[in-house]
């Protein structure tokens, strides 16, 4: 089994020839730190509103490094954060934002076609399986919340027999389906668009750290960048940056991919609408049947490393590595003969209130975005788009959402946060166990919510 070495999909089609660091102090008119999704697809925006800009795009360690290569290949348009908090501008406001939500899967697939950018994008459903009484409960829930919030024409719920037409869970009750959603290959997207900005005119500066960000200035390990307006997608990497440490959490995620399966196996197990399935579990999983027929299972590893560190290139713990095994042999038990050829983690964003925001202050031209918690690959997108109004002042209904320019909200000093995220998961695991025997839904994982805000 291979461990680490950023993820799956870079080894699925190599890691990318090094580009040209920051070679001593130089201009721009935008500089973005951080070349993920959000920082590529800013530069994608502001190109083709403006394509004299000159944009440059300061990045760690390499385009994709981060979350955008390593994630779990759901482009789903989901809103994925409470609805309630997003009210202060009211209803509208927020149904306008759940509607531009699910228009990223179009948006990118059609970018990703018009650019010609391969990244074995696959137009399916979302599977959402309940396998207890308990994750049944939460799913007719979850649905009925939904549908209240305009997702109602492309989410609908089936029972244990047609679940089993299109693929077989020991046990499963049902599943919510969320149509007009696409499987990816993450590594191959954001090389794509890397390609496609630079390609647009946008520099992409790799091996490049940035230390210190102050209005109109960016200063690295190789020289400074002085830029009008500066704009940070760092995501969940942000609280390695000088002053943001409390900002976001880097909530880790890990995830295994098995050898490719026979077709015996495929029989057996079905899933030939290679939709994108998870579960209602308190400490759910995401998985995806790949181009070339391998099952991939991500779920929280540890969740969470004392002072917001983060993993050294996508190697995971090995007790992670047996808990996702354990998820696929119990979801996939024809599985349990595969050979699992690779393992690795990663971080995302998780803000104090669990809800992303874009920010802009029009005074120091410092602009931001991210706090995804684990729904990047669409949210991405949108913030990118927004982000590129906001920074040429345009009038736009993207600059009007909700999620622009919420107030931030600090997580709490060390160890509190470690404390705090860790007994939540652990209260989640034990929810999870208490349900599983039949129960209904437990107070634990209400209480392992209200602990950390979520």
């Amino acid at each position: 089994m291979r461990k680490g070495g950023v993820s799956f999909w870079w080894h699925d089609i190599g890691l990318p020839s090094a580009r040209a660091s920051l070679s001593g102090d130089r201009q721009a008119d935008v500089c973005i730190i951080g070349a993920g999704y959000t920082g590529l697809w800013a530069a994608h925006y502001l190109k083709q509103l403006d394509p004299g800009l000159d944009i440059v795009i300061v990045e760690k360690a390499f385009a994709g490094y981060g979350a955008s290569g390593r994630n779990g290949g759901w482009l789903t348009g989901g809103f994925a954060w409470s609805h309630d908090r997003y009210l202060s501008r009211g209803e509208g406001a927020l149904r306008a934002m759940v509607a531009a939500m699910q228009g990223t899967v179009d948006e990118v697939i059609s970018v990703a076609s018009s650019a010609g950018i391969d990244a074995d994008i696959c137009r399916t459903d979302e599977l959402m399986v309940a396998t207890s009484p308990a994750q049944e409960a939460r799913m007719l829930a979850e649905a009925r919340h939904r549908a209240g919030w305009g997702e109602g024409d492309r989410i609908r719920v089936i029972g244990a027999k047609d679940l089993a037409r299109r693929i077989n869970i020991p046990g499963a009750r049902g599943a919510m389906v969320v149509d007009g959603v696409a499987r990816i290959q993450p590594a191959k997207l954001v090389t794509g668009l890397a390609r496609m900005v630079e390609a647009q005119g946008a520099a992409i500066l790799e091996a490049t750290t940035v230390t210190r960000i102050a209005p109109a200035r960016v200063e690295t390990n190789r020289g400074v960048v002085s830029a009008r307006t500066i704009l940070r997608c760092t995501e969940g990497f942000t609280a390695g940056l000088a002053g943001h440490r409390r900002d976001w959490l880097p909530l880790n995620s890990a995830q295994i991919v098995t050898e490719p399966l026979p077709p015996a196996l495929w029989q057996e197990i079905g899933w030939q609408g290679n939709e994108i399935m998870g579960d209602f579990a308190n400490a759910y999983c995401y998985c995806q049947r790949t181009r070339e027929g391998r099952i991939a299972v991500g779920a929280r590893g540890v969740p969470y490393r004392f002072g917001s560190a983060i993993d050294i290139d996508g190697l995971p713990d090995d007790e992670t590595i047996r808990r996702l095994t354990r998820i696929l042999h119990r979801h996939f038990p024809a599985a349990r003969g595969a050979r699992i050829d690779h393992a690795w983690c990663g971080v995302l964003g998780v803000p104090r209130d669990w809800c992303a925001t874009v920010g802009f202050d029009p005074v120091t031209r410092i602009g931001h975005a991210g706090g995804y918690v684990g729904v990047g690959v669409s949210t991405s997108n949108l913030a990118g788009r927004t982000l590129a109004d906001l920074t040429l002042g345009r009038d736009t209904g993207l600059v009007t959402l909700p999620w622009v320019n919420r107030p931030l909200r600090l997580w709490e000093p060390e160890p509190l946060r470690w404390l705090g995220v860790r007994g939540m998961y652990a209260l989640y695991a034990a929810a999870d166990r208490a349900e599983a025997r039949g129960g209904p839904p437990s107070a634990l994982a209400r209480l392992a919510n209200r602990l950390t805000g979520r």
